[in-house]
Order: C-alpha cells, then sequence, then structure tokens
C-alpha cells in the first residue's frame, strides 16, 4: 500500500514538473508577456502557411495573414495584411513605429508585400 502512494505521488510530481517546464517555454505565454511589458515579440509558424502570425509592439497587438503565391523561383508568402486586435491601443504610435514592425516582418518574409488594414492604411498614406 505504502509502495503504491509513493508510485502515486511519484507520477504526481513528475506530471506536475511536466506542466511547469511545457508553460514556462509556452511561446503564447512569451507572447502575452512581452504585450504587458510593452516590448517587441514576434509568434509566427513559418512552416505553416494558414495560420496568422501574432506580433506585439509596445503593448499593441497585431494580427497578420499571410498567402501563399509565387516569386520567380519558388511558392513564398507574398502578400500580407496585418491589423491592430484592438485599435485604441495605437494610441502614441509614430510612423517609424510602422516601419519597424515592416521591417521585422520582412526579416521573416522577404518577398512579401505588406499592407494594412484600416486605420493604420489611412495613416501610413497621408504623406
Amino acid at each position: 500500500m505504502a509502495l503504491l502512494f509513493r508510485l502515486i505521488l511519484l507520477v504526481v510530481i513528475v506530471f506536475l514538473l511536466y506542466t511547469a517546464i511545457k508553460y514556462m517555454l509556452s511561446s503564447r505565454r512569451k507572447l502575452e508577456l512581452a504585450h504587458e511589458q510593452g516590448k517587441f515579440y514576434f509568434l509566427d509558424d513559418p512552416k505553416n502557411i494558414r495560420k496568422n502570425f501574432l506580433l506585439t509592439y509596445n503593448g499593441v497587438l497585431f494580427e497578420g495573414e499571410k498567402y501563399l503565391g509565387t516569386t520567380e523561383r519558388s511558392f513564398e508568402v507574398v502578400s500580407i495584411f496585418i491589423w491592430p486586435k484592438n485599435t485604441a491601443d495605437l494610441k502614441g504610435l509614430k510612423r517609424d513605429d510602422f516601419l519597424k514592425i515592416e521591417a521585422a516582418i520582412k526579416k521573416q518574409y522577404p518577398a512579401s508585400s505588406i499592407d494594412w488594414k484600416s486605420p493604420v492604411k489611412e495613416f501610413l498614406n497621408r504623406d
């Protein structure tokens, strides 16, 4: 009976350690933490074209949609649409901030054209 209790206790401890480690290494948790701290974080699965990416910059959460197309030599992500999850969070962002976001996305997808959805699109097209 005591041996069975020790075995069950060991299994519970191993399960709790596994769950804690999995939580600490979770990229979704890292995104939420960067969002709260106002840092930059790019969460993407480059192997899965159908899955949208999430990006946080200065406390603003953006979502991007990728579209596959052809380049001269291969199939690549050729078009990306980005929009803020909450437009009220855009307060204080400048044109340079959006250019930094585009540069970070271009590092991941160099063959893509980046289009912003409203209201960022109107803000960037003013000049």
